[in-house]
């Protein structure tokens, strides 16, 4: 149980609008759990964090240190959130005094790297002294509270979306939480299934840190959060993010996702402007259709359209880019965050069009 009030820095040093700040850059675009009064990086001091990211003020500041940024709330912030997420999970010798630090005023961690800070004496012993708590937020459950594959999947009769991609931090989270928000809006109940850690820490109610867990286990317990959502929610569908890539030489949990998810249709993330893989510059970027190959080829799937990450593209070069998806491929394309999203919508009812019932059954 996490202690009452809501109110959180999230510590992004260096990071921020980068790949390595994809839990601080999602918590700003959104968070069900958190008010997030502030985000620290002080490269970008002074801007607004929804300027900086999607070009739209969403009045969340940036601010060079810790000490400006509780000045700035007026009050201790309940939470200090660690927004950066580098490869290695691990924490630096900067970014631990940070932490430390906001121990020390009296605000509860959250942490969503690999390395656990419950298991670190020095945290355990600042967090005892200050009586905060620390949320490690990628530990797994004890291996006899974990699921193997079952096969209740194939009581889930509504249909699943998978949101995969050629790449790691890539925007499969935005693209997934984007379509959830506007299926919703537009009367089909739609619910989300989290496979990172950053979902997980803006309040999905289902979910699991995939890549923290022991590979036995990983496609149970996507398919059991699938199978949670479904009892628990009755939706017309479900959306399941993505990690990593089904091509990726270093993060190969795609292939539990769609293993343990078994989803109908699987939507593919790219970015036309990346030229290799984000943690790893020797490795070229894969084309999207060899991608969607591999895929259709690995799963009893298919890909019903593409989403494209605008990173390094201009406005006309994201419309060639669509244009150029939708005929190679023969498949719906959009960029969630500059194109409307109904555009992202009308990508799912062509694909599973008897969903457009449930707009007469529930009008939003």
């Amino acid at each position: 149980m996490l202690p009452v009030g809501s109110t959180a820095i999230v510590y992004c040093e260096a990071q921020f609008g980068e790949q390595d700040g994809k839990t601080a850059n999602g918590l700003v675009r959104h968070s069900e759990k958190y008010e997030i009064l502030s985000v620290i990086d002080s490269r970008h001091a002074g801007a607004d964090a929804g300027a900086l990211l999607d070009g739209s003020a969403n009045g969340i500041p940036i601010l060079s240190s810790l000490t400006e940024a509780i000045a700035h709330a007026g009050r201790m912030p309940d939470y200090l959130i660690c927004g950066v997420a580098p490869a290695d999970g691990l924490l630096s010798d900067a970014q631990r005094i940070v932490l430390l630090d906001g121990i020390a005023h009296g605000m509860h961690i959250i942490n969503g790297l690999h390395e656990f800070l419950n298991d670190d004496a020095e945290f355990v012993a600042a967090a005892l002294l200050s009586g905060v708590t620390i949320t490690d937020v990628r530990r797994p459950k004890d291996k006899k509270d974990l699921h193997l594959f079952s096969g209740r999947i194939f009581d889930v009769t509504c249909p699943r979306i998978a949101v995969l991609g050629t790449d790691g931090a890539i925007g499969k989270r935005t693209t997934a939480t984007l379509l959830v928000q506007a299926l919703n809006d537009r009367g089909i109940r739609a619910v989300m299934v989290g496979t990172g850690q950053t979902t997980i820490i803006q309040g999905g109610r289902y979910g699991v840190a995939l890549d923290a867990l022991v590979p036995q286990f990983c496609s149970g317990e996507v398919e059991n959060q699938v199978v949670a959502a479904f009892e628990g929610e009755n939706p017309d569908i479900i959306i399941v993010e993505g990690q990593g890539a089904l091509s990726h030489p270093a993060y190969l949990t795609s292939a539990h996702i769609l293993r343990g998810s078994r989803p109908a249709g699987v939507i593919v993330q790219h970015a036309p402007g990346r030229q290799v893989l984000g943690d790893f510059p020797m490795m070229p970027m894969p084309e999207v259709a060899s991608e969607v190959a591999l895929i259709e080829a690995f799963a009893d799937t298919r890909v019903i359209g593409v989403t494209v990450n605008h990173e390094n593209l201009t406005d006309a070069q994201i419309t060639a880019a669509i244009d150029e998806i939708e005929l190679d491929l023969g498949v719906p394309a959009t960029d969630p965050l500059t194109r409307p999203l109904s555009n992202l919508v009308d990508m799912v009812l062509q694909a599973f069009p008897e969903l457009s019932k449930s707009l007469t059954q529930h009008p939003a």
